[in-house]
């Protein structure tokens, strides 16, 4: 069995597929060289995912990101890495070479991910598959705050609920709502009122885990869904984003204006429907705003 182990690990340094594998907090604790060369990573760093792209883009190396704002490029990737057992896509690098990139995520958060190089393919084919690509990640994404839209956090909700009856842990969902937010429009316009809804993504992104789906559904609604999650998990993390909102000053030009938000949660329950997990969470947000705002309530 050692044998076979050390071998295992001299076939994976050694191969021209790369390797690399990521804990629950998306940080780097494996790579083979193929991978190291492309992102020029030494074999002890362990930065996150976020880190790896923002230093390479910097340095015009590993993915070519085609964007004119890498933050957001960054918070809509995240909004969608991570969040499915098994994902696929297509990845070209900035030394021309095009890869067929998987994801595998086990129940714990850890992800292997695997990209062989298909440059060879013809670039007409190329060119048709990124259209999809691009058209598929539209289909997802809000277009404001470049986070998942209500398609994709219904989806999410949907697989959270289907996996109930193999998962050791239920999961819970939470559905935050801006405070006062039509007063913000009528005050300072709809443009203020925008940046405030971007404000609020770019908080609440990395605060949640990999694992985590983040969303926009509607107006200044958003929802979290927690799979695995137990609900005093769920609540330390709502807390946190709740006192994250209540220091925030995001507008430069008026440094004393804040605001604030109130949010429902849930914990999924056996044979959930969505509708009535939504319910439950939508109605324990209704009781946070009733109560005075600025809070967190959590479903009977």
């Amino acid at each position: 069995m050692t044998n076979i182990s050390e071998r295992l690990a001299e076939l994976q340094e050694e191969s021209a597929v790369m390797i690399v594998l990521y804990d629950q907090d998306d940080r780097v604790q494996y790579t083979n060289a193929a991978f190291r060369s492309t992102f020029a990573l030494e074999p002890d760093e362990t930065p996150t995912w976020a880190e790896l792209m923002r230093r390479n883009t910097k340095a015009g190396r590993g993915t070519i990101i085609r964007t004119t704002d890498f933050e957001a490029w960054l918070m809509s990737a995240q909004s969608r890495r991570g969040k499915l057992p098994f994902r696929a896509f297509e990845m070209d690098v900035v030394d021309g070479r095009w890869f067929w990139m998987t994801e595998t995520v086990q129940r714990d958060g850890w992800m292997l991910c695997m990209a062989s190089d298909i440059t060879h393919m013809k670039a007409s084919q190329r060119d048709l598959r990124q259209d999809r690509d691009f058209a598929l990640r539209a289909s997802q994404t809000d277009e404001l705050t470049c986070i998942s839209n209500r398609r994709f956090m219904m989806a999410a909700l949907e697989n959270m609920i289907a996996r109930q009856e193999t998962s050791a842990l239920s999961g819970c969902i939470c559905i935050v709502d801006l405070d006062f937010f039509k007063r913000i429009n009528d005050n300072f316009g709809h443009q203020v009122g925008d940046q405030v809804l971007i404000d609020f993504a770019r908080r609440v992104q990395p605060v949640i885990r990999r694992r985590d789906s983040f969303g926009r559904i509607g107006g200044e609604e958003f929802m979290l869904v927690f799979p695995d999650t137990t609900l005093e998990q769920g609540e330390r993390i709502i807390d946190r984003v709740l006192e994250l909102v209540r220091i925030a000053h995001p507008l430069p030009a008026l440094p004393g204006f804040s605001y604030t938000c109130s949010a429902g949660l849930a914990e999924l329950k056996p044979g959930d429907t969505v509708q009535q997990l939504y319910a439950r969470a939508d109605e324990a947000l209704y009781i946070a705003k009733q109560s005075g705002r600025d809070r967190l309530k959590i479903a009977a």
